[in-house]
Protein backbone atom coordinates (compact mmCIF):
# COMPACT_ATOMS: atom_id res chain seq x y z
CA UNK A 1 0.00 0.00 0.00
CA UNK A 2 1.08 3.21 -0.50
CA UNK A 3 0.62 4.19 3.28
CA UNK A 4 1.15 2.05 6.08
CA UNK A 5 -1.42 1.19 8.44
CA UNK A 6 1.20 3.64 11.53
CA UNK A 7 1.63 6.45 8.92
CA UNK A 8 -1.94 6.66 8.19
CA UNK A 9 -3.14 6.77 11.97
CA UNK A 10 -0.54 9.12 13.16
CA UNK A 11 -1.46 11.67 10.04
CA UNK A 12 -5.31 11.76 10.46
CA UNK A 13 -4.73 11.87 14.67
CA UNK A 14 -2.64 15.26 13.54
CA UNK A 15 -5.19 15.93 11.19
CA UNK A 16 -7.72 16.07 13.90
CA UNK A 17 -5.96 17.65 16.73
CA UNK A 18 -7.21 20.39 18.34
CA UNK A 19 -4.80 22.77 18.54
CA UNK A 20 -2.84 22.05 15.49
CA UNK A 21 -3.49 20.85 12.13
CA UNK A 22 -7.15 20.13 10.79
CA UNK A 23 -8.60 21.43 14.16
CA UNK A 24 -6.56 24.98 13.35
CA UNK A 25 -7.79 28.20 12.07
CA UNK A 26 -5.47 27.79 9.25
CA UNK A 27 -6.48 24.78 8.46
CA UNK A 28 -10.21 25.27 8.19
CA UNK A 29 -9.62 28.55 6.25
CA UNK A 30 -7.24 26.49 3.95
CA UNK A 31 -10.48 23.55 3.19
CA UNK A 32 -12.86 26.52 2.66
CA UNK A 33 -10.42 28.57 0.76
CA UNK A 34 -9.68 25.35 -1.77
CA UNK A 35 -13.63 24.32 -1.77
CA UNK A 36 -14.82 28.00 -2.46
CA UNK A 37 -12.07 28.42 -5.19
CA UNK A 38 -12.93 24.68 -7.02
CA UNK A 39 -16.99 25.51 -6.79
CA UNK A 40 -16.24 29.17 -8.16
CA UNK A 41 -14.10 27.93 -10.56
CA UNK A 42 -16.30 25.23 -11.52
CA UNK A 43 -18.82 27.40 -11.84
CA UNK A 44 -17.18 30.22 -13.93
CA UNK A 45 -16.53 27.89 -16.46
CA UNK A 46 -19.22 26.47 -17.08
CA UNK A 47 -21.27 29.58 -17.52
CA UNK A 48 -18.60 30.83 -20.04
CA UNK A 49 -19.00 27.04 -21.84
CA UNK A 50 -22.65 27.67 -21.78
CA UNK A 51 -22.46 31.36 -23.16
CA UNK A 52 -20.03 29.93 -25.64
CA UNK A 53 -21.85 27.35 -27.18
CA UNK A 54 -25.27 29.19 -26.75
CA UNK A 55 -24.41 32.20 -29.03
CA UNK A 56 -22.54 29.74 -31.79
CA UNK A 57 -25.70 27.77 -31.96
CA UNK A 58 -28.42 31.17 -32.00
CA UNK A 59 -25.63 33.96 -33.10
CA UNK A 60 -23.31 31.61 -35.05
CA UNK A 61 -25.84 29.33 -35.90
CA UNK A 62 -28.71 31.44 -37.64
CA UNK A 63 -25.95 33.15 -39.36
CA UNK A 64 -24.18 30.03 -41.01
CA UNK A 65 -20.94 28.61 -39.86
CA UNK A 66 -19.55 29.32 -43.37
CA UNK A 67 -20.87 32.66 -45.40
CA UNK A 68 -20.30 32.84 -49.29
CA UNK A 69 -20.71 36.93 -50.23
CA UNK A 70 -19.80 38.44 -53.49
CA UNK A 71 -17.89 41.37 -54.33
CA UNK A 72 -20.66 42.85 -56.40
CA UNK A 73 -23.02 42.39 -53.25
CA UNK A 74 -25.82 40.08 -54.96
CA UNK A 75 -25.07 36.60 -56.23
CA UNK A 76 -27.48 35.99 -59.18
CA UNK A 77 -27.25 32.22 -60.04
CA UNK A 78 -27.47 30.99 -56.28
CA UNK A 79 -29.26 27.88 -57.00
CA UNK A 80 -26.58 26.57 -59.54
CA UNK A 81 -24.07 27.64 -56.94
CA UNK A 82 -25.68 25.68 -54.30
CA UNK A 83 -25.83 22.19 -56.37
CA UNK A 84 -22.13 23.17 -57.06
CA UNK A 85 -21.02 23.04 -53.93
CA UNK A 86 -23.60 20.28 -53.24
CA UNK A 87 -21.23 18.46 -55.94
CA UNK A 88 -17.79 18.85 -54.02
CA UNK A 89 -16.77 15.74 -51.70
CA UNK A 90 -15.55 18.21 -49.19
CA UNK A 91 -18.62 20.13 -48.95
CA UNK A 92 -20.74 17.04 -49.53
CA UNK A 93 -18.91 15.35 -46.22
CA UNK A 94 -19.52 18.21 -43.54
CA UNK A 95 -22.11 20.55 -44.39
CA UNK A 96 -25.61 19.70 -43.28
CA UNK A 97 -27.72 22.50 -45.11
CA UNK A 98 -27.10 25.55 -47.58
CA UNK A 99 -29.23 28.55 -47.28
CA UNK A 100 -30.05 31.04 -49.80
CA UNK A 101 -30.27 34.67 -47.84
CA UNK A 102 -31.49 38.32 -48.87
CA UNK A 103 -30.41 40.67 -45.89
CA UNK A 104 -30.78 44.20 -45.47
CA UNK A 105 -30.93 47.04 -43.31
CA UNK A 106 -34.43 49.03 -42.53
CA UNK A 107 -36.49 51.20 -40.42
CA UNK A 108 -38.95 49.92 -39.26
CA UNK A 109 -42.33 52.07 -38.10
CA UNK A 110 -45.78 51.83 -36.78
CA UNK A 111 -48.17 53.63 -35.12
CA UNK A 112 -46.27 56.48 -34.55
CA UNK A 113 -43.35 54.02 -33.21
CA UNK A 114 -40.04 53.66 -35.30
CA UNK A 115 -36.50 51.27 -34.40
CA UNK A 116 -34.08 50.34 -36.43
CA UNK A 117 -34.44 46.26 -37.93
CA UNK A 118 -32.57 43.78 -40.14
CA UNK A 119 -34.74 42.30 -42.29
CA UNK A 120 -33.71 38.62 -43.64
CA UNK A 121 -35.21 37.03 -46.93
CA UNK A 122 -35.11 33.17 -46.18
CA UNK A 123 -37.50 30.16 -47.83
CA UNK A 124 -39.84 29.91 -44.45
CA UNK A 125 -39.05 25.68 -44.36
CA UNK A 126 -35.47 26.31 -44.06
CA UNK A 127 -36.27 28.99 -41.47
CA UNK A 128 -38.22 26.37 -39.61
CA UNK A 129 -35.51 23.99 -39.89
CA UNK A 130 -33.02 26.50 -38.06
CA UNK A 131 -35.12 27.65 -35.22
CA UNK A 132 -33.83 26.58 -32.05
CA UNK A 133 -36.53 24.07 -30.07
CA UNK A 134 -36.33 26.46 -26.95
CA UNK A 135 -37.80 29.16 -29.31
CA UNK A 136 -41.44 30.65 -28.41
CA UNK A 137 -43.80 30.72 -31.87
CA UNK A 138 -46.57 33.69 -31.12
CA UNK A 139 -49.74 33.69 -34.25
CA UNK A 140 -48.93 31.35 -37.38
CA UNK A 141 -46.88 28.56 -37.59
CA UNK A 142 -43.80 30.02 -39.57
CA UNK A 143 -44.21 27.21 -42.28
CA UNK A 144 -47.66 28.53 -43.10
CA UNK A 145 -45.92 32.20 -43.54
CA UNK A 146 -47.08 33.47 -47.44
CA UNK A 147 -45.56 35.89 -49.62
CA UNK A 148 -45.96 39.35 -48.14
CA UNK A 149 -46.15 38.24 -44.86
CA UNK A 150 -43.43 38.72 -41.93
CA UNK A 151 -42.66 37.34 -38.81
CA UNK A 152 -40.58 39.63 -36.31
CA UNK A 153 -39.18 39.67 -32.91
CA UNK A 154 -41.48 39.35 -30.01
CA UNK A 155 -39.21 42.67 -28.71
CA UNK A 156 -39.38 44.31 -31.77
CA UNK A 157 -43.12 44.44 -31.80
CA UNK A 158 -43.63 45.45 -28.81
CA UNK A 159 -41.46 48.35 -29.17
CA UNK A 160 -43.85 49.17 -32.07
CA UNK A 161 -46.55 48.20 -30.24
CA UNK A 162 -48.25 45.93 -32.75
CA UNK A 163 -50.10 42.98 -32.63
CA UNK A 164 -50.90 39.87 -35.14
CA UNK A 165 -52.09 41.25 -38.25
CA UNK A 166 -51.39 44.74 -38.01
CA UNK A 167 -48.40 46.22 -40.46
CA UNK A 168 -45.08 47.20 -40.31
CA UNK A 169 -43.86 49.82 -42.58
CA UNK A 170 -40.16 49.21 -43.43
CA UNK A 171 -37.91 52.04 -44.79
CA UNK A 172 -34.98 51.32 -46.50
CA UNK A 173 -32.01 53.54 -49.08
CA UNK A 174 -31.76 49.66 -50.89
CA UNK A 175 -33.76 50.06 -53.72
CA UNK A 176 -34.67 54.04 -53.36
CA UNK A 177 -35.85 55.57 -56.43
CA UNK A 178 -34.25 58.48 -57.97
CA UNK A 179 -36.64 61.61 -58.44
CA UNK A 180 -36.31 65.22 -59.67
CA UNK A 181 -36.39 66.05 -56.04
CA UNK A 182 -33.93 63.31 -54.97
CA UNK A 183 -34.02 59.91 -54.01
CA UNK A 184 -36.69 58.87 -52.24
CA UNK A 185 -36.19 55.94 -49.74
CA UNK A 186 -38.21 53.13 -50.67
CA UNK A 187 -40.90 52.47 -48.63
CA UNK A 188 -43.01 49.22 -48.21
CA UNK A 189 -45.78 48.02 -45.76
CA UNK A 190 -46.51 44.21 -44.75
CA UNK A 191 -48.47 42.48 -42.18
CA UNK A 192 -46.98 40.69 -39.08
CA UNK A 193 -48.58 36.96 -39.42
CA UNK A 194 -45.91 36.04 -37.18
CA UNK A 195 -43.32 36.47 -33.78
CA UNK A 196 -40.66 34.59 -32.44
CA UNK A 197 -38.77 34.43 -28.81
CA UNK A 198 -35.28 32.96 -29.06
CA UNK A 199 -34.22 34.21 -26.02
CA UNK A 200 -30.97 36.51 -27.79
CA UNK A 201 -31.99 39.92 -27.40
CA UNK A 202 -30.33 40.65 -30.33
CA UNK A 203 -33.12 38.80 -33.07
CA UNK A 204 -35.66 39.38 -30.10
CA UNK A 205 -35.37 43.05 -30.95
CA UNK A 206 -34.05 43.32 -34.25
CA UNK A 207 -34.91 40.92 -36.91
CA UNK A 208 -37.47 40.34 -39.11
CA UNK A 209 -38.07 37.40 -41.42
CA UNK A 210 -39.72 37.42 -44.85
CA UNK A 211 -40.04 34.68 -47.08
CA UNK A 212 -37.27 35.20 -50.34
CA UNK A 213 -39.18 36.31 -53.03
CA UNK A 214 -40.92 39.56 -50.68
CA UNK A 215 -37.30 40.18 -49.95
CA UNK A 216 -35.76 39.96 -53.44
CA UNK A 217 -38.86 42.53 -53.83
CA UNK A 218 -38.42 44.60 -51.80
CA UNK A 219 -34.82 45.26 -51.78
CA UNK A 220 -35.34 45.04 -55.34
CA UNK A 221 -31.95 42.62 -56.35
CA UNK A 222 -34.29 40.83 -58.54
CA UNK A 223 -33.64 36.90 -58.39
CA UNK A 224 -30.63 37.07 -56.54
CA UNK A 225 -29.18 37.05 -52.74
CA UNK A 226 -26.93 38.88 -51.04
CA UNK A 227 -25.30 35.34 -49.57
CA UNK A 228 -24.75 32.05 -48.63
CA UNK A 229 -25.16 30.60 -45.58
CA UNK A 230 -23.55 27.10 -45.28
CA UNK A 231 -24.28 25.01 -41.79
CA UNK A 232 -21.82 22.20 -41.17
CA UNK A 233 -22.04 19.09 -38.86
CA UNK A 234 -19.50 20.31 -37.07
CA UNK A 235 -19.16 24.03 -36.49
CA UNK A 236 -15.39 24.02 -35.49
CA UNK A 237 -14.42 22.42 -38.86
CA UNK A 238 -15.07 25.45 -40.93
CA UNK A 239 -11.43 25.83 -42.23
CA UNK A 240 -11.64 22.81 -44.72
CA UNK A 241 -14.93 23.55 -46.23
CA UNK A 242 -13.90 27.21 -46.42
CA UNK A 243 -10.97 26.46 -48.45
CA UNK A 244 -13.12 23.74 -50.47
CA UNK A 245 -15.29 26.95 -51.23
CA UNK A 246 -12.39 29.24 -52.01
CA UNK A 247 -10.89 26.69 -54.77
CA UNK A 248 -14.48 25.98 -55.82
CA UNK A 249 -15.68 29.08 -56.53
CA UNK A 250 -14.72 31.91 -59.28
CA UNK A 251 -12.94 35.03 -58.87
CA UNK A 252 -15.36 37.43 -57.14
CA UNK A 253 -16.68 35.66 -54.43
CA UNK A 254 -15.38 35.80 -50.89
CA UNK A 255 -15.76 33.20 -48.20
CA UNK A 256 -15.99 34.25 -44.50
CA UNK A 257 -16.31 31.45 -41.35
CA UNK A 258 -18.03 32.42 -38.09
CA UNK A 259 -14.53 33.24 -36.63
CA UNK A 260 -13.60 35.96 -38.82
CA UNK A 261 -17.46 37.46 -38.76
CA UNK A 262 -17.04 37.29 -35.02
CA UNK A 263 -14.01 37.43 -34.15
CA UNK A 264 -14.10 40.15 -31.85
CA UNK A 265 -16.92 38.81 -29.80
CA UNK A 266 -15.05 35.08 -30.19
CA UNK A 267 -11.70 35.99 -29.33
CA UNK A 268 -12.73 38.62 -26.01
CA UNK A 269 -15.11 35.78 -25.07
CA UNK A 270 -11.65 33.55 -25.22
CA UNK A 271 -9.23 35.82 -23.58
CA UNK A 272 -11.99 36.88 -20.48
CA UNK A 273 -11.92 32.55 -19.90
CA UNK A 274 -8.77 32.46 -19.71
CA UNK A 275 -8.51 35.88 -17.41
CA UNK A 276 -10.83 34.28 -14.82
CA UNK A 277 -9.73 30.97 -14.74
CA UNK A 278 -6.51 32.58 -13.70
CA UNK A 279 -7.99 35.11 -11.17
CA UNK A 280 -10.03 32.29 -9.71
CA UNK A 281 -7.28 29.88 -9.37
CA UNK A 282 -5.34 32.16 -6.94
CA UNK A 283 -7.86 31.63 -4.59
CA UNK A 284 -6.77 28.14 -4.35
CA UNK A 285 -2.99 28.67 -4.69
CA UNK A 286 -3.57 31.03 -1.57
CA UNK A 287 -5.39 28.36 0.30
CA UNK A 288 -2.83 25.72 -0.60
CA UNK A 289 -0.08 28.61 1.34
CA UNK A 290 -1.84 28.22 3.91
CA UNK A 291 -1.87 24.62 3.85
CA UNK A 292 2.27 24.93 4.26
CA UNK A 293 1.67 27.51 6.95
CA UNK A 294 -0.34 25.21 8.64
CA UNK A 295 1.63 22.03 8.52
CA UNK A 296 4.87 23.70 9.81
CA UNK A 297 3.16 25.27 12.84
CA UNK A 298 2.01 21.33 13.10
CA UNK A 299 6.04 20.08 12.89
CA UNK A 300 7.08 22.49 15.47
CA UNK A 301 4.41 21.90 17.65
CA UNK A 302 5.00 17.89 16.96
CA UNK A 303 8.68 18.19 17.05
CA UNK A 304 8.80 16.33 20.45
CA UNK A 305 6.19 13.57 18.90
CA UNK A 306 8.93 13.31 15.54
CA UNK A 307 11.97 12.86 17.46
CA UNK A 308 10.12 10.30 19.90
CA UNK A 309 8.63 8.33 16.60
CA UNK A 310 12.24 8.56 14.77
CA UNK A 311 14.28 6.93 17.97
CA UNK A 312 11.45 3.94 17.96
CA UNK A 313 12.68 3.38 14.14
CA UNK A 314 10.04 5.40 12.22
CA UNK A 315 12.29 6.37 9.09
CA UNK A 316 12.08 9.61 7.41
CA UNK A 317 10.72 8.57 4.83
CA UNK A 318 7.88 7.71 6.88
CA UNK A 319 7.58 11.12 8.12
CA UNK A 320 7.61 13.13 4.92
CA UNK A 321 4.80 10.50 4.02
CA UNK A 322 2.89 11.35 7.09
CA UNK A 323 2.90 15.11 6.75
CA UNK A 324 1.73 14.45 2.88
CA UNK A 325 -0.94 13.02 3.51
CA UNK A 326 -2.31 15.20 6.76
CA UNK A 327 -1.81 17.96 4.29
CA UNK A 328 -3.36 17.15 0.94
CA UNK A 329 -6.19 15.25 2.72
CA UNK A 330 -7.28 19.07 3.19
CA UNK A 331 -6.89 19.39 -0.49
CA UNK A 332 -8.97 16.19 -1.05
CA UNK A 333 -11.86 17.21 1.31
CA UNK A 334 -11.78 20.87 0.09
CA UNK A 335 -12.08 20.31 -3.11
CA UNK A 336 -14.43 17.24 -3.30
CA UNK A 337 -16.54 19.81 -1.37
CA UNK A 338 -15.77 22.54 -3.84
CA UNK A 339 -16.72 20.09 -6.58
CA UNK A 340 -19.91 19.10 -4.79
CA UNK A 341 -21.19 22.74 -4.52
CA UNK A 342 -20.07 23.70 -7.76
CA UNK A 343 -22.12 21.55 -9.70
CA UNK A 344 -24.79 22.25 -8.07
CA UNK A 345 -24.57 25.91 -8.40
CA UNK A 346 -23.86 25.21 -12.00
CA UNK A 347 -27.00 23.30 -12.73
CA UNK A 348 -29.44 25.68 -10.64
CA UNK A 349 -27.57 29.29 -11.85
CA UNK A 350 -30.32 30.58 -13.62
CA UNK A 351 -33.04 30.21 -10.54
CA UNK A 352 -30.19 31.28 -8.20
CA UNK A 353 -29.75 34.21 -10.25
CA UNK A 354 -33.19 34.97 -10.28
CA UNK A 355 -34.00 34.55 -6.34
CA UNK A 356 -30.83 36.93 -5.74
CA UNK A 357 -32.36 39.52 -8.23
CA UNK A 358 -35.68 39.39 -6.98
CA UNK A 359 -34.32 39.85 -3.23
CA UNK A 360 -32.21 42.69 -4.35
CA UNK A 361 -34.62 44.50 -7.11
CA UNK A 362 -31.48 44.70 -9.43
CA UNK A 363 -31.33 43.50 -12.77
CA UNK A 364 -28.42 41.28 -12.22
CA UNK A 365 -27.95 39.19 -16.47
CA UNK A 366 -29.39 42.41 -18.62
CA UNK A 367 -30.25 41.17 -22.14
CA UNK A 368 -29.55 43.75 -24.13
CA UNK A 369 -25.75 43.41 -22.72
CA UNK A 370 -25.03 39.94 -22.55
CA UNK A 371 -27.11 39.39 -25.69
CA UNK A 372 -29.05 36.35 -23.97
CA UNK A 373 -31.95 36.54 -21.90
CA UNK A 374 -31.05 33.74 -19.39
CA UNK A 375 -27.50 32.55 -17.58
CA UNK A 376 -26.57 29.70 -20.05
CA UNK A 377 -24.50 26.82 -18.05
CA UNK A 378 -23.15 24.23 -19.53
CA UNK A 379 -21.34 21.34 -17.04
CA UNK A 380 -18.05 19.86 -18.60
CA UNK A 381 -16.78 16.43 -16.98
CA UNK A 382 -13.41 16.52 -18.14
CA UNK A 383 -13.54 20.79 -17.05
CA UNK A 384 -14.61 19.78 -13.53
CA UNK A 385 -12.56 16.66 -12.59
CA UNK A 386 -9.48 18.95 -13.95
CA UNK A 387 -9.78 21.78 -11.63
CA UNK A 388 -10.56 18.77 -8.88
CA UNK A 389 -7.79 17.23 -9.81
CA UNK A 390 -5.12 20.68 -10.01
CA UNK A 391 -6.80 21.55 -6.52
CA UNK A 392 -5.46 18.20 -5.19
CA UNK A 393 -2.13 18.89 -7.11
CA UNK A 394 -1.38 22.32 -5.67
CA UNK A 395 -2.25 20.90 -1.84
CA UNK A 396 -0.25 17.67 -2.32
CA UNK A 397 3.14 20.49 -3.81
CA UNK A 398 2.08 22.57 -0.75
CA UNK A 399 3.15 19.77 1.73
CA UNK A 400 6.49 18.89 0.44
CA UNK A 401 8.37 21.41 2.36
CA UNK A 402 6.67 21.00 5.44
CA UNK A 403 7.16 17.07 4.83
CA UNK A 404 10.78 17.44 4.48
CA UNK A 405 11.38 19.96 7.47
CA UNK A 406 9.69 17.12 9.97
CA UNK A 407 12.24 14.67 8.34
CA UNK A 408 14.57 16.43 8.58
CA UNK A 409 14.57 16.62 12.48
CA UNK A 410 17.48 15.64 14.56
CA UNK A 411 15.74 13.94 17.18
CA UNK A 412 18.84 13.92 19.31
CA UNK A 413 18.83 17.79 19.45
CA UNK A 414 14.94 18.02 20.22
CA UNK A 415 15.28 15.72 22.72
CA UNK A 416 18.20 17.14 24.53
CA UNK A 417 16.32 20.94 24.36
CA UNK A 418 13.17 19.21 26.57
Amino acid sequence: MLFSRLERKIAFRYMWAKKRGFGSVISWVSLVGIALGVATLIVVMSVMAGFHDTLLNRIVGMNGHVVVYHQDGAIADYDFLIDKMRQNKVVAARVTDIVPIAEGQVMATAGGNNTGAMIRGIRMTDLQAKVDKGTKIYGRPIAEIKEGELVAGANLTRALNVTMGDKISLVSAAGATPTPFGTMPRIMAYPVKSSFFMGMYEYDSGYIFMPLETSQKYLNIGNAVTHIDLFLDDPEDTRAVADALARLLPDGFVVRDWRDLNRGFVGALQVESNVMFLILMLIVIVAAFNIVSSLVMLVKDKSKDIAVLRTFGVSRRSMMKIFILSGTSIGVIGALVGTVLGVVVAIYIEPIRKAVQFMTGRDLFPADLYYLSELPSKLSPATVFGIAALAVALAFVATLYPAWKAASTDPVDVLRNE
